[in-house]
């Protein structure tokens, strides 16, 4: 069985000092980096979820209510939808950009892209590469790349529990992969919702593990 880790969202506006911080977000960032370094040797694939948001309609609010409406955050090509520093990028071979014109919750949502290329002048005009360009419309989708890869199994790890990581779990186990989440290297909004979460997981044929199980 050829399995991939999935590392979704572990950006700086979801950390400590983002725009919308979830509260050990950067713990997870240096968790997960140590995990890697221990463990990435185990993975046939690594790779990165990233919200990449250009234009997410009603996803933005003033007023948001913390479940479908939110604060301005992971805007395309701005710091703040950077990877967090504290993660070790280089065993992540593709990354993964979602949510730019919608939500974008779940990280099977995402487009191969190449979100470094930011700003870069290219071609003999030297044009400057804007946040859209990075993600090609013919780009493949997550499950498109990772059946590429031939890879049956998953273990997602990320931030945010109640959210892109529940949503990335589920169109996995949907998608009929082996689906694990390590429940410490994760981070939750809402944490008084995560044993309904934890739930929801369960009855979908995901299994939760902590660091301790491995």
């Amino acid at each position: 069985m050829a399995e991939a880790l999935i590392i979704v969202d572990v950006q700086n506006d979801f950390c400590e000092g983002g725009t919308l911080a979830v509260t050990g977000g950067a713990q997870v960032a240096a968790e997960v980096s140590e995990f890697l370094e221990e463990n990435h040797a185990e993975y046939d694939a690594i790779v990165a979820t990233q919200d990449w948001h250009i234009d997410p309609g009603k996803h933005f609010a003033e007023s948001p209510d913390f479940q479908t409406s939110w604060p301005v955050h992971c805007v395309a090509g701005t710091p703040g939808a950077e990877l967090h520093p504290d993660l070790d990028t280089d065993h992540i071979e593709a990354r993964f950009l979602k949510g730019l014109y919608d939500d974008g919750y779940s990280g099977f949502e995402g487009r191969l892209g190449e979100p470094e290329r930011v700003g870069i002048l290219e071609g003999e005009k030297g044009i400057r590469v804007e946040p859209g360009d990075v993600v090609s419309s013919t780009a493949p989708d997550l499950d498109s790349w990772l059946r590429s890869q031939d890879i049956d199994a998953v273990t997602i790890v990320g931030i945010a529990t109640d959210h892109c990581v529940r949503a990335t779990a589920l169109d996995a186990a949907e998608n009929d992969y082996r689906v694990r989440v390590i429940t410490d290297l994760t981070a939750a909004v809402d944490k008084d919702q995560l044993e309904e979460t934890y739930e929801e997981l369960r009855e979908a044929g995901v299994e939760l593990l902590i660091l301790e199980d491995l």
